[in-house]
């Protein structure tokens, strides 16, 4: 095996594994309605792949509420009571999620799920998806600074025990892949809701289905060689 050899794939979950964007897009825009106005598709974007606070801020900023601690606790605890309904009625895999997944455990490859939603709604999806298919998981209240910053991905690999540049990460958003390459992973992106642009170690792909153990490896190593 070389140095640049790849050992370990980490995932992001909302719009990457999950058809959960959605229902943070249903969420969030009745976080707006009930905090005081509609949303724009513009501040609706700004919003996709953030952490909860940033999301929150964004919100506030664009209906020009003061974001004191208090209110942004009440919007937070709002948001997520109404994703946590969402969630209970249904998620579902997005397309060739649950194949690549059993793919990377098949190949012997180490798994992490990387994700900025907080562990208590983290934990909801780990069980409908199978908590079999990750060895460690990594959640938006967990580091010190979430998505686009490196933090996620750092953690995720050292709680793997890999260097990242020995790891591909699964992203869909340009906040998600931001963070995986600053972290040094490559970066596969399969964007959902919004463009991603390209980037230096970042190789895109329409959708997961078909990928195949051959497909893991190559496009690693069309960054690392």
């Amino acid at each position: 095996m070389s140095e640049t050899d790849l050992q370990a794939v980490l995932w992001d979950m909302d719009g990457t594994l999950l058809e959960s964007e959605q229902m943070w897009e249903i969420a969030v825009r009745e976080l707006s309605l009930h905090l005081g106005g509609p949303m724009s598709d513009e501040t609706r974007e700004k919003t996709i792949g953030a952490t909860s606070p940033h999301a929150l801020a964004v919100v506030f900023d664009s209906l020009g509420l003061d974001k004191t601690p208090e209110a942004l606790r009440d919007a937070r605890n709002w948001m997520y009571a109404r994703v946590g309904e969402l969630f209970a009625e249904g998620l579902e895999w997005r397309p060739g999620a649950r194949e690549a997944l059993q793919l990377v455990r098949d190949r012997g490859l180490r798994s992490a799920l990387v994700t900025n939603t907080e562990r208590e709604l983290g934990d909801v999806a780990l069980d409908t998806m199978g908590r079999k298919y990750f060895d460690v998981s990594v959640c938006g209240d967990e580091i010190p600074a979430g998505k686009p910053d490196p933090a996620p991905y750092l953690r995720a690999a050292e709680l793997l025990g890999v260097d990242p540049a020995r790891c591909l990460a699964v992203e869909d958003s340009p906040t998600g892949a931001a963070s995986a390459e600053a972290a040094g992973c490559t970066v596969l992106v399969v964007p959902s809701f919004v463009e991603v642009p390209r980037g230096p170690r970042r190789i895109l792909r329409d959708s997961l289905v078909g990928l195949s153990g051959n497909d893991l490896h190559s496009l690693h190593a069309l960054v690392t060689v």
